[in-house]
């Protein structure tokens, strides 16, 4: 009886890892062992940058309010600081997309924060 060797399951396995190794730049995409190594490390990537997606965002609402409530003359902390003053529990994310979309309505809230 000839030996059975684990010809269809490897070929199997090394076509899945080149399939998601596609688009890497050299022996990345065509060695099975190389592609292995570089998608071990593109998954730590993956799962940091998750987490790190989180931060980048609030960065950039941050600067957009700053922005935004400084060509109305205040300042990002004390523009935040009268709001919450005034209560109003309006977040980030609401926040930077009104001084983009709607700055009438973001100057509304600089004119309460200012009154607080």
């Amino acid at each position: 009886m000839p030996r059975a060797k684990t010809g269809v399951v490897r070929r199997h396995k090394h076509k899945k890892i080149l399939k998601r190794a596609k688009g890497f730049w050299g022996m990345r995409s065509k060695s099975v062992r190389i592609a292995q190594q570089t998608l071990l490390n593109a998954a730590d990537y993956e799962y940091r940058d998750r987490r790190d997606k989180k931060n980048d965002f609030r960065r950039l609402w941050i600067t957009r309010i700053n922005a935004a409530s400084r060509q109305e003359g205040m300042s990002y902390s004390v523009f935040m600081s009268g709001l919450r003053k005034s209560g109003v529990e309006i977040n980030r994310k609401i926040l930077a997309d009104l001084a983009v979309q709607h700055p009438d309505a973001f100057k509304r809230l600089v004119d309460l924060s200012k009154s607080a």
